[in-house]
C-alpha cells in the first residue's frame, strides 16, 4: 500500500515537473492586427484556434487594430511584440524617425500586392484614372490608398484632385450619397461595404493600384528589434506555425471564418467569407506572390517601393530598404509552398 502511494506521489511529481517545464518554455507573444476582426484576420486567428502556435510553445495573444500606422507605433513602443502592418507605413515610420531606438522590421510578406484601389460608381462617369482629375476623393487621412495616391497619380498622369477626410465608417456612405466622387480603400473592404449599403458590384468601378502601374507591397508581419535580439527562435517558430495555418485558410476559407466568428460573434459569416476569398484572390495568391514565393520579396521591387514612398510621403530621410526587411526568419521553401496554382 505504501509502495503504491509512493509511486503515485512520484508520478504526480514528475507530471507536475513536466507541466511546469513546458509552461516555462512557452514564450508569450502579443500580436496586433492592422484592423478589426474581419475575414482576412483568419490567417492569424485560425493558427491560434487550431493550436499551431501552442504546439510551437508559443502563447500568442491576438488583438484587433485600427490601422497600420497604429500597429507600427505600438510594436515600436514595445506594447506589442509583433503585428501585421502595411509595408509603406513601416517605411514611413523608419524614414520619419531615423533616431528612434526601436524601429520594427518586416520579416514575412502576407499581402504581396497592395490591396489599395480607387473606387467610384459607374453613374459618376469616371471610367479611367485620368477621369479623376479635378474630382473630389474621400478617405480617412491615414488610409493606405490615400497616402500612396501620389504614386498612383504619377503612374497614370492624373491631374490635381480634391480630398475630403472622414472616419472609416463614413467612407462608403459618403460615396453612395454623392458627397465625394470616388474613394480610396482596400478593395476587399470597401467593395463589400458598398454592397452592404445597397450598391451592386456591377455598378462599382474598381481601379486596383497593382493593375495601374503601382507595384507596392501590401501588409507584412513586423517584429520588434527587442524580440529579434532576445528571442529570434520565437520568430522562426511563429512564422512556421503561421504558414501552416495560412495554408489551411487559403485552401478552405469557409471553414476558417468560424475562427473569426469565435472572436467576434456579430460578424456576418457569409460576408466575411467573401471578403477573405477576395483578399486571397487579389493580394495573397496573386501572380506576383506566386512568382516571388509566399512570404518573400524581390529586392529590386522593394528598393523601388522605398524610393516611391520616400517621394510620395515626403519623408524626413530616404527609406533604406535594407533596414525595413529581414528575411532571415522565414520558414523553409517547403513550408512556404502554400499557394495553390491557378
Amino acid at each position: 500500500m505504501q509502495k503504491r502511494t509512493f509511486l503515485s506521489a512520484l508520478t504526480f511529481a514528475v507530471s507536475l515537473l513536466s507541466a511546469n517545464t513546458s509552461h516555462a518554455q512557452s514564450t508569450a507573444l502579443k500580436f496586433q492586427l492592422d484592423w478589426r476582426f474581419e475575414g482576412p484576420s483568419a490567417l492569424f486567428l485560425s493558427p491560434a484556434a487550431r493550436g499551431y502556435f501552442k504546439d510551437a510553445r508559443l502563447d500568442v495573444s491576438i488583438d484587433a487594430g485600427n490601422g497600420s500606422g497604429g500597429t507600427v507605433t505600438r510594436v515600436a513602443s514595445g506594447a506589442y511584440d509583433m503585428g501585421l502592418a502595411d509595408l509603406a507605413a513601416l517605411m514611413e515610420f523608419h524614414a520619419n524617425n531615423p533616431d528612434a531606438p526601436n524601429k520594427p522590421v518586416a520579416v514575412m510578406m502576407v499581402y504581396n500586392d497592395t490591396p489599395a484601389s480607387v473606387m467610384t460608381l459607374k453613374k459618376s462617369g469616371i471610367k479611367t484614372p485620368a477621369d479623376l482629375a479635378g474630382k473630389k476623393l474621400g478617405a480617412p487621412v491615414f488610409d493606405a490608398g490615400r497616402r500612396a495616391f501620389p504614386i498612383f497619380a504619377k503612374a497614370n498622369n492624373i491631374g490635381a484632385v480634391q480630398w475630403t477626410a472622414m472616419d472609416p465608417p463614413l467612407r462608403e456612405t459618403m460615396l453612395v450619397r454623392g458627397d465625394v466622387d470616388a474613394i480610396t480603400g482596400f478593395t476587399f473592404t470597401s467593395l463589400l461595404n458598398l454592397e452592404a449599403r445597397g450598391i451592386k458590384a456591377d455598378d462599382v468601378v474598381v481601379m486596383p493600384y497593382p493593375n495601374f502601374g503601382v507595384k507596392l507591397y501590401g501588409n507584412a508581419i513586423i517584429v520588434s528589434p527587442k524580440l529579434i535580439k532576445e528571442n529570434p527562435g520565437a520568430i522562426k517558430t511563429f512564422l512556421s506555425a503561421f504558414a501552416k495555418g495560412a495554408k489551411e485558410v487559403i485552401s478552405n476559407p469557409t471553414a476558417a471564418i468560424a475562427d473569426v466568428k469565435a472572436r467576434d460573434g456579430i460578424i456576418n459569416a457569409e460576408l466575411e467569407t467573401r471578403r477573405l476569398k477576395l483578399a486571397i484572390d487579389t493580394v495573397i495568391n496573386s501572380p506576383n506572390a506566386r512568382a516571388e514565393g509566399f512570404g518573400q520579396i524581390n529586392p529590386g521591387r522593394l528598393a523601388l517601393m522605398a524610393s516611391q514612398v520616400s517621394d510620395a510621403f515626403n519623408t524626413k530621410t530616404r527609406v533604406n530598404p535594407d533596414a525595413v526587411w529581414n528575411g532571415a526568419f522565414l520558414p523553409t521553401q517547403a513550408e512556404l509552398a502554400i499557394l495553390p496554382k491557378k
